[in-house]
């Protein structure tokens, strides 16, 4: 969901001006290996779907989450998403994002980036193809802050950050398709008990500028909703199953 990615950037940018703010941490440990899919609600019509996997990679010295998702919101976009993360420190690792796009208005029909992080620097390269066939190929190199996310991290890793109610939380954060460092920011909000396809949960409330999710505390830690403020659009679990293994 790559608009609502750079939303939630440029909201929380606005926002930290005014909101006194704590570090926001995420503690990779605690998301289990699943396999959650999710319905697409826009102005009460079902749009789409979206499926997110997480599997835990044992190494030698250390451990690995990957995270794989695909989603199509009709009619504007499909998309593939993989990240790996340190699953011991948090860190992002590699990011590869597909998105093929269907507007008969634009002459972008496809977005991807394949990048890897290196020490403080993520480098890699960003494709772009247009209607006509051509194809930009556009290299990238950035250096990254201390404690840096992944602008996807508000999906990946909501549930679980180290928010409490009442919270205002911040980290710097990556803008895969923007290109810049701007800031991912929460206000933890109370808990509150809300009905899902997949059924009822307890959940905390994340608010980030025009967007919030919905994320369990206890038991297997999960995003069950977002949604933005006015309403008009969200996605909601409508089921999880076991892991299908993604290749090497």
């Amino acid at each position: 969901m790559r608009w609502l990615c750079s939303l939630l950037l440029a909201s929380s940018l606005a926002a930290q001006t005014r909101d006194p703010q704590k570090p926001l941490r995420f503690d990779l440990t605690d998301l289990a290996a699943r396999r959650d899919s999710f319905v697409f609600i826009f102005r009460g019509a079902e749009r789409g779907y979206a499926v997110w996997q997480y599997e835990i990679r044992q190494l030698e010295t250390t451990q690995q989450l990957l995270y794989t998702a695909h989603s199509e919101f009709r009619p504007v976009e499909e998309e593939r998403l993989r990240v790996v993360l340190n699953r011991l420190t948090g860190e992002p690792l590699a990011t590869f994002h597909h998105i093929d796009l269907f507007s008969p208005t634009s002459d972008t029909v496809m977005v991807e980036h394949d990048l890897d992080v290196k020490g403080r620097e993520i480098a890699g390269r960003r494709r772009v193809g247009m209607r006509s066939g051509a194809v930009q190929i556009i290299p990238v190199s950035r250096a990254l802050p201390p404690g840096a996310v992944l602008s996807d991290y508000i999906f990946i890793a909501a549930a679980v950050t180290n928010a409490v109610p009442g919270d205002s939380l911040a980290v710097p954060a990556y803008s895969e398709f923007g290109d810049s460092i701007a800031t991912l920011s929460f206000v933890a909000l109370a808990p509150v008990t809300i009905d899902v396809p997949a059924g009822r949960f307890e959940v905390m409330p994340l608010r980030s500028g025009g967007f919030r999710v919905f994320t369990t505390r206890t038991g297997v830690r999960r995003v069950v909703k977002g949604e933005t403020l006015d309403g008009q659009f969200s996605f909601q679990l409508a089921g999880t199953g076991p892991v299908v293994p993604s290749p090497p």
